[in-house]
């Protein structure tokens, strides 16, 4: 760590891949910055590690795909990060009446798609209705993704930047629940649930909410980019984390302060300060602004506002990190596992599994059949992993499990998480000729190399309140009040002191959009003052 200054134009709270966008912004403006980093390293929920002992695998551990990145980010601050595609899009098999029935989706392959659906359904009615619900999302995307990384337009106004086919997509994804438009073009169940799993990604939610919690999820989900398309980092997450570090430090104006914890932030109309110690040692520095990558309910802590926890949604994501010595043999006759590990691997997501998953989350006992989701990163790019485990064979697997809220995990965190996991491999097990259990590596001291996490270890080790990996509600990606309009989404009660993570409006997943508009934010106010 450098010796600190007692003055910076600005100081971040947290050194995810948020702050280091703002950094990167701010820093390249001219103006001095010190980033505060809680733990050892930086990065975040984006950071890469070596998680098992002895094992040259370099695993994305928390996030592990990028959509919502935009390029616009990627070529103003000149980040040399190359983003892959995936040959798979989905793989999504069942098992009805005792045999199994499978759809496998091709990023650039419309005539196999089509061929796939009607193989599993018996005629083209659910391709096109699949294809319509594609369509109406690109629609919303065009207006939606440009306006992310500016200041916030009324609901009305986003509305009306589209035509007619737009407006009635509108319709359908913004102000209806999501399950009524996904039942009106879709009969199959299990092509319902591969649609609806969008909506699910790290929250509590149904088909028919009427809060539209399960709306604004998908939303997310599938407008990044234009086309909704998720893509594999090359060298896994933490090539980003390291490209932003570069580009910051490359500026010769930003200080990056690890192992830093925050006691105390006082915003004032002019110069801020923040009291935190590093090692045991208290520090106090002044900052004209200060930006907060922590959660709401961190920057309530440090500013001595009330608390109210009961306010928080909590997380209902579960992540498992693999590394095996092969690829499991799938029970498919259709598709090798090289296909199917290779995109989206759904397991248990049809569309009425999800829904009796979901209600007994929500009376808190742990889904019996829990939906997930799994892919292979070193299919698409194998060089996370050392030349000799390549030679071997090795590959990694990551599973995102659904409807594991925080409350299931907070009475006995270890006990819960491991049946959580036990079911969770049995569910992949059934698509399998072997137990996955006996494909995975053994680390240096003859552990299986196998590695969960649930919100409450989210909690824990990245400090996401309650689990919530979005730090909160999601919000609309447009004005929700007149107060609103014109405002970048993060500002807050103070003049000088701007949200810049995830708690920001149009915050959530790995995106740098909430970074860049506290920076964008930060260069308005040093300008005009407004």
């Amino acid at each position: 760590m450098s010796t600190l200054s007692s003055k910076y134009d600005v100081a971040i709270i947290g050194a995810g891949h948020n702050g280091l966008v703002s950094a990167c912004y701010l820093s390249k403006a001219g103006l001095s910055v010190l980033v505060l980093e809680r733990n050892a390293k930086l990065g975040g929920a984006t950071r890469s590690s070596r998680v098992f002992a002895g094992m040259e695998a370099r695993l994305s551990v928390y996030s592990y795909l990028v959509s919502l990145l935009p390029q616009k980010i990627v070529d103003e601050l000149g980040l040399e990060i190359e983003l892959l595609p995936r040959r798979t899009a989905s793989y999504t098999p069942t098992i009805e009446d005792g045999s199994q029935r499978e759809l496998l989706l091709a990023n650039d392959g419309m005539e196999a798609n089509l061929e796939a659906f009607a193989n599993l359904t018996g005629s083209e009615s659910d391709y096109r209705g699949y294809m319509e619900l594609q369509t109406m999302q690109e629609r919303l995307a065009s207006v939606l993704w440009p306006s992310m990384t500016e200041p916030l337009v009324s609901r009305d106004e986003m509305r009306e930047r589209l035509n007619d086919d737009g407006k009635r997509a509108w319709q359908s994804i913004v102000e209806e629940p999501l399950g009524q438009v996904i039942e009106s073009r879709i009969s199959s169940d299990l092509i319902r649930g591969l649609v609806f799993t969008d909506s699910k990604i790290g929250v509590s939610t149904y088909p028919h909410d009427p809060t539209l919690l399960q709306n604004r999820c998908f939303l997310y989900h599938v407008i990044g980019r234009g086309n909704g398309e998720w893509l594999v980092p090359k060298g896994g997450m933490g090539t980003l984390v390291d490209e932003l570090v570069r580009v910051a430090q490359g500026t010769g104006k930003v200080t990056f302060a690890t192992g830093a914890t925050i006691h105390s932030v006082h915003p004032e109309e002019k110069i801020s300060s923040l009291a935190f110690d590093i090692d045991g040692k208290e520090s106090q520095v002044d900052a004209g602004f200060i930006l907060c990558n922590a959660s709401r309910l961190e920057l309530d802590r440090m500013t001595g506002a009330t608390l109210n926890t009961a306010t928080i949604d909590e997380g209902a994501g579960f992540k498992i990190n693999m590394l095996l010595e092969k690829l499991p043999r799938l029970r498919s006759n259709r598709y090798s596992s090289s296909e199917a590990f290779a995109g989206t691997f759904h397991v248990n997501e049809g569309y009425e599994q999800m829904q009796t998953s979901y209600d007994m989350s929500l009376k808190g006992e742990m889904p019996s059949i829990p939906p997930g989701e799994i892919y292979c990163h070193t299919l698409t790019d194998p060089s996370i992993l050392s030349p000799e485990l390549n030679a071997r064979g090795f590959h990694t697997l990551t599973l995102f499990g659904l409807d594991m809220p925080y409350h299931l995990f907070l009475e006995d965190n270890e006990k819960a998480r491991g049946l959580a996991v036990q079911r969770y491999l049995s569910g992949i097990n059934q698509y399998l000729e072997e137990p996955i259990e006996e494909c995975l590596a053994s680390d240096a001291d003859g552990k299986p190399c196998i590695e969960a996490m649930s919100a409450v270890d989210l909690e824990e080790k990245i400090h996401l309140p309650k689990g919530n990996i979005f730090h909160g509600d999601l919000t609309w990606p447009f004005a929700e009040s007149e107060e609103e309009v014109g405002k970048w989404g993060v500002e807050t009660e103070h003049p000088n002191l701007f949200l810049c993570g995830s708690s920001a409006k149009r915050g959530g997943a790995v995106s740098g959009i909430p970074g860049h508009n506290a920076a964008k934010k930060v260069l308005q106010v040093s300008m005009d003052g407004s």
